[in-house]
């Protein structure tokens, strides 16, 4: 089920972020053929939904809690509906506990599909949403990867962009100024000369856990095999349903990739035994990393906002987003895109898959729910409507600024094989840590197995 070129044109992710902040948000558009929900129209009454059970399966853990807050909302808002929520994400593979959970015959109502890929590898299971009230508030782009043959199979998480989260307070003391950080050259400076600033114990009275410039969690092959690699190939592709098309993959920018790996596991507290590397999990590196003052970069998104500030206040409105430079590319940018899809399982009984699709547009367009989107959940919305619920936190704030700039890269990953990028490419960057293979053969081992998984 390849789609056409001509797709492509959808999805180039310019279009998304650069209506996404700079007036996307009017409830005037031209092309606009319905009014966006209400709070009065879009919240249940108590009778208007049958008597359901909806189950979800979601992969966002920082979310987690929040989500069945605002699950309790609904319910009691419609009384004959029950919503059960379980989270599988973090250091799990939400793929393969998603399809283990199909699998036993315990199939979820609302589920989680990443693009293109999952939406081929899902298709007997996806209900078509192209009549939700939601869709013709969708921003530019978003709903490119879940569309095919004009027909919508999911909603959007939401805009997330990553990049490496720095601690501005670290840098500050430092005496080194950020805005001179605009390529990979510049960066790679700036870090050694924190390194050696750390190692000399210049920064140890203010911050006396600080042991290294930054923590790479290779134990989270989605962090290495998709995020990391996205960078370089969506130099290489210009979008996920360019990836998706793609049978193989060249590695044009393959050396940039290896400097950026190589930088983060040097100036790491591992850079004399790599292979520990393979032991560091997002927990390692957020919660007990940079939450904690204990290195001063990671790569990571605006998503660890929320769990760095229930650790931390002060530490979570210290941090902002560097660019991920792959040295001879666009190197001033952060990739920007949307993380996950709702969708509703086509199979599920009719009142609760009536039920899934009102949970979900209630999320998204009461203002409820929109409250739990945006100042719970620190999501940027994929929809119009939000007017007046601009990102408070720090990180919302820093990718609406390289949004507006016009300075992100898309998000490629989602159309990559399924599994390749954090069952063939993940684990090879964990063997090129190990010292098992070289970084030559971490290439030509990945590019055969992209031509087998496709």
């Amino acid at each position: 089920m390849k789609r056409s070129k001509k797709v492509l044109a959808l999805a180039v992710i310019f279009l998304l972020v650069s209506t996404m902040f700079l007036g996307a948000c009017s409830n005037d558009t031209a092309d606009d053929t319905k009014e966006p929900q209400t709070d009065e129209n879009s919240e249940g009454t108590g009778d208007e939904l049958a008597e359901a059970e909806v189950d979800i399966f979601q992969f966002k853990v920082e979310i987690a809690e929040k989500l069945q807050e605002a699950a309790r909302e609904f319910e009691a808002e419609n009384p004959n509906v029950k919503v059960n929520i379980e989270t599988v994400g973090g250091g799990d593979d939400y793929g393969a506990a998603l399809r283990a959970k199909f699998q036993s015959g315990q199939e979820p109502d609302i589920y989680n599909v990443g693009g293109p890929q999952d939406v081929e590898d899902w298709m007997s299971k996806l209900e078509d949403l192209s009549d939700e009230p939601w869709v013709d508030q969708a921003l530019d782009g978003v709903l490119s990867g879940v569309t095919v043959e004009d027909k919508v199979y999911a909603l959007p998480f939401a805009i997330e962009g990553y990049g490496f989260i720095y601690n501005k307070a670290i840098f500050e003391d430092a005496g080194i100024d950020v805005a001179d950080i605009k390529d990979y050259s510049s960066l790679e400076s700036a870090v050694k000369e924190l390194d050696s600033k750390i190692k000399a114990g210049d920064l140890e009275d203010d911050y006396p856990l600080l042991e290294a410039v930054f923590s790479y969690p290779a134990k989270e092959t989605w962090v290495t095999g998709l995020h990391t690699s996205n960078v370089a190939l969506s130099q290489e592709f210009d979008s996920s349903l360019d990836s998706f098309d793609a049978d193989k993959v060249a590695f044009e920018h393959g050396d940039g990739l290896k400097a950026l790996i190589d930088l983060q596991a040097d100036y790491s507290p591992y850079a004399d035994s790599k292979a520990k590397l393979n032991a560091v999990d997002y927990a390692t590196q957020v919660d007990e990393g940079i939450a904690l003052e204990r290195v001063a970069i990671i790569q990571q998104g605006n998503w660890i906002y929320g769990g760095v500030n229930d650790i931390d206040e002060n530490v979570a409105q210290k941090l902002d987003i560097l660019p991920m430079p792959i040295a001879g590319a666009k190197e001033d940018s952060i990739p920007v895109g949307v993380p996950m899809y709702w969708t509703v399982n086509k199979n599920s009984e009719d009142a609760d898959k009536a039920a899934s699709k009102a949970f979900l547009n209630w999320l998204y367009t009461s203002e409820k729910g929109k409250e739990y989107v945006v100042n719970e959940f620190f999501f940027i919305p994929p929809l119009k409507g939000y007017d007046n619920l601009e990102p408070k936190d720090s990180l919302g704030q820093a990718v609406k600024r390289y949004a507006e700039a016009g300075k992100t890269t898309p998000w490629v990953f989602m159309g990559y094989p399924t599994g390749w990028g954090m069952d063939a490419l993940g684990v090879e960057i964990q063997k090129y840590f190990a010292g098992e293979v070289t970084w030559e053969e971490l290439i030509s081992n990945s590019q055969a197995k992209w031509e087998e998984m496709r």
